[in-house]
């Protein structure tokens, strides 16, 4: 029996010492050998077909995760910087709307002002009217006054003609009318 379970029981059998744990001989060499080489081989094919693969998607994904996180690091700070943005525009469109509102009362004060020293100009002109109407009224009134007085004045003349009656007795009837008729209306 020469196969290798064989040897050491021979060697049992026959008394002599082993001076080997197990026999390495030329094919158990070439069958390690054999076998370093199909396991370096393995370790190429699957390298190169299942381990590079694998890598790439795994660096692929790190920096696709890389650079979604930059892009939320910098979409957040853009929407950091676009609410104080929006903020501020909050805070001045108050100020405006306050300016706003206090340039319209401003307005409506002026307005107001306007409309009323208008309505004063009017009724002070309307006033103004009035008291030329009145005065024109009051001279018409004394002026028919003194056509009365006239008309009157005539007729007693008219009647001290007819009368024939001496300058004393006109004279008489004239101050007697005019006392009548009153020195204030002949004075206006």
């Amino acid at each position: 029996m020469n196969t290798m379970i064989g040897a050491p029981l021979a060697l049992a059998q026959s008394g002599a010492e082993m001076t080997r744990l197990f026999d390495l001989d030329f094919q158990l060499i070439h069958d390690a050998v054999l076998m370093i080489i199909a396991i370096f081989a393995l370790f190429l094919f699957m390298s190169r077909f299942l381990f590079d693969p694998a890598r790439k998607f795994l660096t692929g994904r790190t920096e696709r995760i890389k650079n979604d996180l930059d892009t939320a690091q910098t979409e957040k700070e853009e929407a950091i910087a676009l609410k104080a943005d929006y903020e501020e525009k909050l805070r001045s469109i108050d100020k405006q709307a306050e300016e706003i509102l206090s340039d319209a009362r401003k307005r409506a004060l002026a307005n107001e002002a306007g409309i009323i020293a208008k309505a004063k100009e009017d009724a002070a002109a309307i006033i103004e009217r009035a008291k030329v109407e009145a005065e024109l009224e009051k001279k018409k009134v004394a002026d028919e006054v003194k056509k009365e007085m006239i008309q009157v004045a005539s007729a007693m003349a008219g009647k001290v003609v007819a009368a024939n009656i001496d300058t004393t007795v006109s004279d008489s009837l004239i101050n007697q009318t005019l006392k009548e008729i009153g020195e204030s209306t002949w004075l206006d």
